[in-house]
């Protein structure tokens, strides 16, 4: 859990120095920089800003570079800085490290902003990033493996893009790449599905509580990016001539997808088939007469649903990632069995009470109060107040005014 936290040169936070705790609440009006301060936990976390990826863009005008520091309440510290051309400084303890991923493993982020929004439809990347992001903490061999296979798509879609036509040499080049991404690809797919399983019935819990109207025709579906019962390397050399016309690889783990899908009322649901199998004794007319139940076409959730509703269910998404990782025993035993020394998840709320509606809202921050997570959200007024002062013991209060934060008291 972060129990300090400095911010230098990020946006129009020019020097920020506070004490956190559990619940810290940040009001202000749009442009007063209480969503800079997310975006510098989250950059602190992620090594990436969530509005926008170039650093000159953050970085405050006339100043060459923006630092985020934070002291956890087990002293660990953690430091990023990054300079306008995106060199980046990163240190845990005072010492230098030279991967993100350490920084993201002692400060897991979960974000919850209006830009998550719309992401049942747009592309299929942050909707890969979700369980991905799970993954990541959930699966140790996970990050290695995947950065792996991108430094070989990365070669890949280079030569590609090159030529249309390879050599001989190029051609060998291009099948060794290949058969080092099926075997990347293979336990990538293999770490993400077995996350996905797992997730399966926190994700359902999460749509009870948000969309309980909606609980029976809600699901959610894992898509690979390839055929897996196919060595991927075997699809690749099959495809080849349409990337070369293309320019890029087509089929893999960077294509995998997660659907919401809607069931219709007059379906019948995979479990109800398990039971009716179960208790009929003609088994031999009956499976095929529940069979012939079995919805054969799922429209997407997105096409359905109304914006309000689709709003509940990517918070649902979100917030059921929160349980499962906290009750994930490999992510517990990742750390020393001294609860300090566990890495507390930190929850960024961006400005939620213009987004969802009072008993969504209710039930989100029930949610996170019952976990053992640290929250930081913004609001435009102070109306959300009362409630977080319910929910949690001592919540900090800030208020920000053209990039000053202070604590009240």
């Amino acid at each position: 859990m972060i129990e300090r936290l400095k911010v230098l040169n990020l946006r129009n936070l020019t020097q920020v120095n506070l004490q956190s705790t559990v619940c810290n609440v940040v009001i202000g009006a749009n442009g007063s920089g209480k969503t800079s301060l997310l975006e510098a936990i989250f950059l602190l976390s992620r090594g990436k800003s969530f509005r926008h990826h170039q650093p000159k863009r953050y970085i405050q005008h006339h100043q060459n570079n923006t630092t985020v520091y934070a002291r956890l309440n087990d002293s660990r510290t953690l430091a990023i800085q990054k300079q306008a051309d995106a060199t980046t400084i990163l240190r845990l303890n005072q010492a230098t490290v030279y991967n993100q991923s350490i920084l993201t493993e002692q400060l897991p982020t979960l974000l919850i902003d209006p830009s998550t929004m719309d992401m049942l439809e747009q592309g299929s990347a942050s909707r890969r990033q979700l369980l991905d992001w799970l993954v990541f903490h959930m699966k140790q061999g996970f990050h290695p493996q995947w950065v792996a296979y991108q430094r070989l798509l990365k070669q890949r879609n280079s030569l590609l893009k090159k030529t249309r036509q390879l050599t001989q040499v190029q051609l060998a080049e291009l099948k060794s790449w290949d058969k080092g991404l099926s075997n990347h690809a293979a336990l990538i797919h293999h770490y993400r599905e077995q996350v996905f399983t797992e997730w399966q019935p926190y994700f359902a819990k999460s749509v009870l509580q948000l969309l309980p109207s909606y609980a029976e025709q809600l699901s959610l579906s894992y898509n690979a990016g390839y055929d897996t019962n196919v060595a991927l390397d075997v699809q690749l050399n099959e495809r080849l001539e349409q990337d070369l016309q293309l320019g890029y690889t087509r089929i893999g783990n960077h294509r995998a997808d997660i659907h919401v899908h809607w069931r219709s009322d007059n379906t019948v649901r995979s479990d109800d088939v398990i039971d009716s199998q179960a208790t009929n004794t003609n088994t031999a007319s009956s499976n095929h007469e529940v069979n012939a139940k079995l919805p054969t076409l799922k429209e997407q959730a997105a096409n359905v649903l109304s914006r309000g509703e689709k709003k509940l269910l990517i918070t649902a998404l979100r917030l059921s990632q929160l349980p499962l990782l906290l009750n994930d025993n490999k992510y517990s035993a990742s750390f020393d069995n001294n609860s300090t020394s566990r890495a507390t998840p930190v929850v960024l709320l961006d400005d939620i009470t213009a987004e969802l509606d009072d008993r969504a809202i209710g039930i989100l921050l029930s949610t996170l109060a019952q976990l053992p997570c640290q929250v930081f959200m913004t609001s435009l007024t102070d109306d959300i107040v009362p409630l977080v002062n319910e929910l949690w013991s001592k919540p900090r209060l800030f208020h920000v005014k053209q990039g000053q934060i202070l604590s009240v008291d």
